[in-house]
């Protein structure tokens, strides 16, 4: 379950940040996560729980924010919407897409005190 190292590693980060910005606690923290970062939400939210037990977040609320996955097609000459990799075109049925959205996985916001 690589949704476990990724919590890990927003603990780390808002650790750093913590002693870089001087702030105690984290009441809240926001995601991006795109459709397809191949992070299943429900595992990163239950790992979240368990990675920030004794940390300064180990209370926060996690919000998730999804983004869509997109796509470039080449015969349509235009970006459209996918739900997963190597789907095909929406519009033309063309499997000559680019990816241009939907990877993304950052922390969006904090709420500290």
């Amino acid at each position: 379950m690589h949704e476990m190292t990724i919590c890990e590693s927003i603990r780390g980060i808002l650790e750093d940040e913590a002693a870089r910005q001087d702030f105690r606690k984290v009441d809240r923290v926001c995601l991006e996560i795109g459709r397809l970062s191949g992070v299943e939400v429900e595992a990163l939210k239950f790992g979240f729980d368990v990675a920030m037990l004794g940390s300064l977040a180990q209370d926060a609320r996690l919000e998730i924010v999804e983004t869509e996955g997109r796509a470039w097609c080449m015969p349509c000459s235009r970006s459209v919407p996918i739900a997963a990799r190597f789907d095909p075109c929406p519009d033309c049925g063309s499997h000559q897409l680019q990816v241009t959205g939907g990877e993304e996985m950052k922390i969006r916001e904090l709420e500290v005190s």
